[in-house]
């Protein structure tokens, strides 16, 4: 099919890759003129295992085509994805002027039966604000039809293209039933996994479930599955604290847990909390809506406010460790939110960093990705070449993302570099006996 994703961030570009991998003829553009021309160059914007060796191979069998004419890309595909971006007003509301723009495009260019389906994260009924948007826009005598799917992503940072090629369930929302057939037909080589790609030399098995539904249970699907997981995290990080306050163990207590199938060892870890461009936004976006609906989203609210609250347990193990942080020199491991990714999005590393720089701190940052100053942080803090480079001299090391690289770190050498022998490992990735019998002070999230 010829396909076209609009908007080449983290969604549309994989969610475009993807479908060009499995054969079909893939329009990515975006108005951002720099990203379409660092893309035909084959440079990404954006770290995923993977992603760039698909763009190169696609990009040169034709199956991939970057530019910026949307309205072109709009006329030349049967299936049109909307991937813009919807950032949360500071009510907590999210914005949806790029959703409302791409739809008026859609109505001016459309010139025959399409289906658009939309990958955004929004909020319900944006499905039929859509539709109302491509209606309202047509030119007089315009009237070929169109029908609206919405087709969340799941589409986790770090693991995108895994995700892409072998989901866990595909969603889509809409009461037509050729689009519905047609939307099946795209993703048949995905639902039967009938395709050669592999991502780490794997295979998904069995065949993905379809879920079809409504447009607004699709759209509420994608909502509460991120609500539900950042609810999770908040959770066990409050058991943590509690652990902290009664001598328990976390690391004991959340696989305990996770030992009940009821409840699942999938994010169960603990530590400084949630980030990134998803948590953050859909769990205030939903409890906005259930606002806008006269319903109070008390247990979201408290996921918030506990997610608020558990980056700055690091400030307060900083200070106990410490006492006073002014002229310490501190060396921070990790920038982005996670793993395997360069987002820093609401990074909980931002928050922590600028705390200790406006407390007076020398502090020192290394991250194995990202290399450039975040929108957010001060730029006071010293971007360090190597994690050794961040710790030399240091008073406390301080942990923030789960980086692989930080678990095989010499600590031999960096007990050598370091001033006083502190760390605060703020994800629980470390050996904390073995730094211990090494004379490391060491201090861990609940335990």
């Amino acid at each position: 099919m010829k396909v076209c994703a609009i908007g080449i961030g983290y969604v549309g570009l994989v969610t475009g890759v993807c479908l060009a991998e499995i054969g079909n003829t893939v329009f990515c553009v975006d108005k951002d003129e720099k990203k379409i021309e660092m893309l035909k160059k084959g440079r990404v914007p954006i770290y995923e295992e993977g992603l760039e060796e698909l763009i190169k191979k696609n990009s040169k069998n034709g199956n991939l085509i970057f530019n910026n004419d949307i309205s072109n890309a709009i006329r030349e595909s049967d299936i049109i994805f909307i991937c813009v971006g919807t950032p949360p007003l500071p009510s907590g509301k999210s914005d949806l002027s790029a959703i409302d723009e791409v739809a008026g495009l859609i109505g001016k260019s459309i010139n025959g039966y399409k289906i658009i389906s939309n990958k955004s994260t929004v909020p319900i009924g944006t499905a039929k604000r859509i539709k109302k948007i491509i209606s309202e826009n047509r030119g007089s005598g315009n009237n070929y039809d169109f029908d609206i799917v919405s087709n969340p992503e799941f589409l986790k940072e770090g693991e995108a293209v895994k995700d892409a090629f072998f989901p866990e369930r595909l969603v889509i929302g809409s009461k037509s039933k050729k689009a519905i057939e047609v939307m099946k037909e795209l993703y048949k080589p995905i639902i039967n996994q009938d395709f050669d790609y592999a991502v780490n030399n794997t295979h998904r098995k069995e065949k993905v479930p379809v879920l079809i539904t409504d447009s607004t249970s699709s759209e509420l699907i994608k909502y509460s599955s991120n609500a539900f997981l950042a609810t999770k995290i908040s959770f066990v990080n409050e058991i943590a604290n509690i652990c902290e306050r009664v001598g328990a163990n976390i690391l004991d207590v959340t696989y305990g847990m996770g030992l009940d199938s009821r409840i699942g060892a999938g994010f169960m870890k603990a530590g400084i909390g949630w980030g990134g461009s998803c948590f953050p936004k859909d769990v205030r976006a939903l409890s906005h809506t259930a606002e806008e609906y006269g319903s109070t989203a008390n247990i979201l609210n408290s996921v918030i406010q506990v997610n608020n609250h558990q980056r700055f347990k690091v400030i307060q193990k900083a200070m106990s460790v410490l006492g006073i942080i002014d002229d310490k020199i501190i060396g921070v491991l990790g920038l982005s939110f996670k793993p395997n990714t360069n987002d820093t999005r609401e990074a909980p590393s931002v928050t922590i960093i600028n705390k200790f720089l406006e407390l007076g701190a020398e502090v020192r940052v290394y991250d194995p990705v990202v290399k450039e100053y975040p929108k957010d942080m001060d730029e006071g803090a010293v971007m360090a070449r190597s994690a050794y480079d961040a710790l030399e001299g240091a008073d406390l090391m301080v942990l923030v993302t789960e980086w692989s690289e930080f678990s095989s770190l010499d600590f031999k050498k960096i007990k050598k570099s370091m001033a006083s022998f502190n760390i605060i490992d703020g994800r629980n990735i470390l050996d904390r006996h073995k730094l211990q019998e090494m004379g490391f002070n060491y201090t861990g999230i609940g335990y």
